[in-house]
């Protein structure tokens, strides 16, 4: 109906121009639909005596670009709400857990034993986990790279595990100590020793290579290699540390083990975003001091701080990530703690920016180029 009235005011308008240039008086007012009254009166015309003429036509032009002006908005405004759309799925994404939601990880109640599973000392003590530990205690792992992580005890009694007596040590003090991550991912993760809780085993979102569409395997412990392979994962660990040197980036490290960038990781803060402010090196485990490794001629200064599944990961948030911690979002996937959009078109680059947070010395910047992410 507001489209109506307005045009039926323009075309009112127009014929009042009409009239006036053939000499006629117009009609002192005109109802147009639901009641719109004419935007000239004779009233209105008359008001200025012998100059309404040239200054009434100089009003009717310029009501008629306003009222075009108006109606380009209003189209406008219509075809920007209907681009609006909501979000479809929940920023926990599968860690909605097919609704269970935050008490999939964190039970409210009596630890692993609210979720349906084992009840043990110390279960859901620390950080109200809603997933059973005890398989994982006094196991040593070993991922890519050769990085051991033995899982501590974290019950009240002693554990034997190959033959040998575990004493237990109780819980950290905090739930972001990094070995308890570990602890705590692989309780949901694993499937060698953990049981898998609800999982099915595979992600939610689905990767495209050459044509082929798939779900990757979840459960590190169990991908369908060789049941207890962690060797083709990524390290973790307090062996699992980030460095600057040969063959990473042109940064250094000051005396607590802070990395302190060069120009060329400056640079990829720019093409990227800054990593040591909201990405993974800021999300390290955070251990004082630094150590040097040689390798013939190479050096490597490797901080202490090192990483955790959280580093490149932040289970609460499966598709977006602030680069800046003030809202300038972009897309990410699998919970990465970065920009990261794999398939976002052939050339798309954010996946391999967010290794090159890191792995500076695969980066565009330290072989001499300047390439925008996209």
């Amino acid at each position: 109906m507001q489209g109506t009235n307005v045009r039926f005011a323009l075309e009112r308008e127009n014929a009042v121009a009409k009239s006036l240039a053939a000499g006629k008086q117009p009609e002192q007012r005109v109802a147009g639909p639901a009641g719109l009254p004419s935007l000239v009166t004779r009233k209105s015309l008359l008001l200025k005596g012998t100059g309404m003429c040239c200054n009434t036509n100089r009003r009717f032009q310029s009501m008629k670009k306003i009222i075009l002006v108006l109606i380009v908005m209003l189209a406008l405004a219509g075809y920007a709400a209907g681009q609006v759309t909501s979000p479809t799925q929940d920023v926990l994404g599968a860690h909605n857990v097919y609704g269970r939601g935050c008490e999939a990880c964190h039970a409210v109640h009596s630890g692993a034993a609210g979720n349906g599973g084992a009840s043990s000392p110390n279960s859901g003590n620390l950080a109200l986990w809603g997933e059973d530990l005890t398989p994982l205690y006094g196991q040593t792992l070993t991922f890519a790279g050769g990085g051991a992580v033995t899982i501590p005890n974290y019950g009240t009694t002693t554990v034997t595990v190959g033959g040998n007596p575990v004493a237990p040590v109780g819980l950290p003090g905090s739930p972001s100590d990094g070995t308890f991550v570990i602890a705590a991912c692989l309780s949901c993760h694993d499937g060698n020793l953990a049981k898998v809780g609800m999982m099915k085993g595979t992600t939610v979102e689905t990767v495209t290579i050459a044509g082929a569409t798939f779900n990757p395997p979840t459960l590190l412990g169990n991908d369908g290699s060789t049941p207890g392979n962690y060797a083709n994962d990524h390290p973790v660990g307090p062996n699992a540390n980030p460095w600057c040197g040969s063959f990473g980036w042109d940064c250094t490290l000051d005396a607590a083990g802070k990395i302190v960038p060069g120009p060329n990781q400056k640079q990829f803060f720019t093409d990227y975003f800054d990593v040591t402010k909201t990405g993974p090196l800021s999300a390290l485990v955070p251990v004082t001091g630094s150590h040097t490794v040689s390798f013939g001629p190479y050096t490597l200064n490797f901080t202490n701080s090192w990483i955790t599944c959280t580093t490149c990961h932040d289970q609460h948030d499966m598709l977006y990530f602030d680069t800046t911690g003030t809202g300038t979002i972009q897309p990410t996937h699998f919970f990465v703690r970065g920009w990261y959009n794999p398939g976002n078109t052939a050339t798309s680059n954010s996946v391999a920016q967010f290794c090159r947070g890191c792995h500076g010395g695969e980066s565009n910047e330290m072989h001499g180029q300047v390439v925008p992410t996209t």
